[in-house]
């Protein structure tokens, strides 16, 4: 080869580089999975402490399988079920242990409900005999083994059922389960968005009671929506909606015993007449049971012991607050049946030991930050485990500390976001780390001395892929705005030019206790924004007042104003970016979905002279139109506080609008209704004022499925590109 062939090679190759280096996201890329991180689906700690197992996928022939793994030698031990080995069924999509691990309910097919709950068909496998028994042949929801696995309760269309797996017999335990009208052993659609979770049943130690929560929801207001579908008509869908200040379901606690196959109420001296059942928990004594009740203004919550055979109560403890109480699931019995417990009492999340009599044994936690996970504790080591901001509040950290608040050990080396899953002795735990420049990696660390023994999955290909395309840092800085220290971050564009003037993009979410400024990998919005910053736009998000993880009075500060202060918050941080040199004061835009839309949507109106453009997805226009227990917890009753509903509710502000305003929503969101919006465009349209919309139909809050998203996405930047940029 001749020099000037070789240096015309050489020339080629570094084109080549720099172009491919200079690859820009597209639209399409984020939606159709380009970008997506490969993870452990379904990963569950075996009861040996050695072990653990995963749900693995195998593309060429279709099936699904559980895999064992060595946590130590990083190998593959055995399948412990593989669908290529069943008759009745060619894949499975979840699995669940029993507790001596010889049974496994798989399930099959899902449908869908609301954001936490789904119906599925689900089966039975033995793992000693290797046959397969069927639940159902109908769709149930939240199966769950007894203590000993020999039975599986469930709930069918509103009632309790019991299959005896040794006898394969069912028995079905409530009667009087009724659509729309009375709910037993799953939650209320308000429970199930609000409180987060949908089994409202729990097995006693020794599998023979079932405590439950019934709903009696007749007299709760039914809204109702269209479906549009491909048929000739259309037609409603109908579920019970209790909005801001209207009636709740009537909640009310029963045990059911096996032994005697009867049910009784349980009773307790609550003095409340209007409340809540967030959480059940039976403790480690088969008669003994624990329930929060919760007043409706969610400011003075009552733990009760309950013993289930002579049916005294006591409480146990009592949280009330200024605000509102956060309700959590870390509610933890130990051997002696001794609690932990966490509270914001003393101004910060912390756990918290108590003795079963309800005294206080030891603040375990204390410090200007937050626990925001608890983990559990090892007997043997005498170890409580959490994940907590002791490294500042956009970052998550392991931590390892005696029941006695002593020898705290630091589990994690990376600063970023850290998640923990312990081994069933809690000798390991598989370690989840991200930050803003580092995918999902997975590595298995010793609890005793935080050592880190081996890489498990990366995400390398990822890191390696996006190094083609231009990229842009995102930075974390904090700037004082209206008297306090906010966290924020800027994404500027590629090949940034100090001496230009850029458009600026501001996001956010800004609801109570939320966090959009933290040391993490990308989600799909992420990727969006370097599309706009590879465009040159510049990308920023503050975390306002009312916003969480920096104590509990930075967290309430918006109590019953929703939208007074957030929104403040981002005008005045508008107002400072736009002294800077490098951005176009005339050219600022915000953007937010859901409590983000509620935010844009106010920006763009009480901020005129700030924004030129906003985009609200499916917002909330007015917290009357939203649910009773988010809504209530923030901001009391409409009829106690009209004025806080009221006074900054877009809809009170629609005169204001100058800017360009895209107003977007799916017209089967049953959570944020499309009423809202369909509100908003009235007043706007009586007010004279000119604006863009998007109806989606039958898409629900998150609006996807089909090609939808993309299209979403395209219409937000031609919309932004057309006001903006140009």
């Amino acid at each position: 080869m001749t020099l000037r062939k070789f240096l015309f090679l050489i020339s080629l190759l570094s084109i080549k580089l720099v172009s491919a280096q200079e690859k820009t996201i597209t639209l399409e890329e984020i939606w159709n999975g380009s970008f997506r991180t490969e993870g452990l689906q379904s990963l569950h700690p075996l009861k040996d402490g050695e072990s653990y197992s995963v749900l693995n996928f195998n593309k060429a022939l279709r099936s699904t399988s559980i895999d064992v793994y060595d946590y130590k030698a990083s190998k593959y031990l055995t399948t412990i079920l593989s669908s290529n080995n069943l008759n009745e069924v060619s894949y499975f999509l979840d699995y669940t242990f029993s507790n001596d691990e010889s049974k496994i309910l798989i399930a099959t097919s899902e449908q869908p409900l609301y954001r936490h709950s789904k119906l599925g068909l689900y089966y039975i496998y033995d793992v000693s005999t290797k046959t397969l028994i069927q639940l159902s042949e109908e769709y149930v929801q939240e199966p769950s083994f007894s203590p000993d696995g020999s039975k599986v309760a469930y709930v069918l269309k509103n009632n309790i059922y019991v299959k005896d797996l040794n006898k394969n017999v069912t028995y079905q335990i409530t009667n009087d389960g009724k659509l729309n009208h009375v709910i037993n052993g799953v939650t209320d659609w308000v429970y199930e968005e609000e409180f987060a979770f949908v089994r409202a049943f729990e097995w006693n130690s020794s599998g023979d009671q079932i405590a439950y929560i019934k709903f009696d929801e007749t007299n709760v207001p039914e809204f109702s929506m269209d479906i549009y579908g491909e048929d000739l008509y259309p037609f409603y869908s109908e579920f019970k909606y209790p909005k801001a200040g209207e009636i709740n379901a009537k909640v009310s606690l029963h045990v059911f015993n096996s032994n005697t196959k009867k049910t009784k109420e349980i009773k307790v001296d609550n003095k409340e007449q209007d409340f809540y059942i967030p959480r059940i928990k039976w403790t480690n004594a088969n008669n003994l049971l624990t329930a929060q009740f919760l007043n409706r203004q969610q400011n003075d919550l009552n733990l009760w012991l309950i013993d289930t055979k002579t049916n005294n109560s006591s409480v146990l403890l009592n949280e009330k607050d200024n605000a509102y109480i956060d309700i959590t699931f870390y509610l933890t019995f130990l051997k002696d049946n001794s609690f932990i417990w966490t509270s914001e009492k003393d101004g910060f999340n912390h756990i918290y030991h108590y003795n079963i009599d309800g005294s206080l044994n030891q603040q375990v936690t204390s410090g200007k930050w937050e626990v925001t996970a608890y983990y559990g504790f090892s007997t043997k080591q005498k170890k409580i485990f959490y994940q907590s901001t002791e490294e500042g509040s956009i970052n998550r950290t392991v931590y390892s500390i005696g029941l006695n608040g002593k020898n705290k050990k630091k589990l994690t080396s990376s600063q970023g976001t850290n998640e923990a899953s312990f081994s069933a002795d809690y000798s390991f735990f598989i370690n989840t780390f991200s930050n803003v420049t580092t995918p999902p990696q997975y590595t298995l660390i010793s609890s005793r001395n935080a050592a880190v023994h081996r890489n498990i999955k990366d995400n390398s290909f990822l890191k390696n892929k996006l190094s083609t395309y231009k990229w842009s840092e995102k930075m974390f800085y904090t700037t004082e705005i209206n008297g306090y220290d906010l966290n924020y971050w800027m994404i500027k564009p590629h090949n940034f030019d100090p001496s230009k003037s850029y458009p600026l993009l501001m996001y956010q979410y800004s609801g109570p206790g939320s966090q959009k400024v933290a040391n993490q990998w990308n989600d799909s919005n992420d990727y969006w924004h370097q599309y706009l910053a590879s465009k040159g736009y510049v990308i920023v998000c503050v975390d306002g007042r009312g916003t969480g993880f920096k104590g509990a009075q930075f967290k309430k500060l918006t109590q019953n104003q929703l939208g007074k202060f957030e929104v403040e918050d981002q005008i005045e941080a508008a107002r400072k970016f736009g002294e800077l040199s490098y951005i176009n004061a005339s050219k600022i835009g915000i953007w937010g979905w859901s409590y983000g839309g509620f935010m844009s949507s106010n920006a763009i109106l009480k901020g005129n002279d700030v924004f030129k453009a906003a985009v609200a997805v499916a917002p909330v226009t007015s917290w009357r139109f939203y649910d009773t227990i988010y809504t209530e917890r923030y901001m009391d009753t409409p009829q106690n506080n009209p004025s806080g509903y009221d006074d900054n509710s877009p809809l009170s502000h629609v005169d204001k609008l100058k800017g360009k305003y895209l107003l977007i929503h799916g017209s089967a969101d049953d959570n944020v209704h499309v009423q809202n919006t369909m509100r908003m465009v009235e007043a706007l349209i009586q007010a004279n004022k000119q604006f863009e919309w998007m109806i989606y139909p039958d898409k629900n809050h998150g609006i996807y499925g089909g090609n939808t998203r993309l299209h979403l996405y395209n219409k937000m930047t031609n919309f932004l590109n057309d006001n903006l940029k140009n």
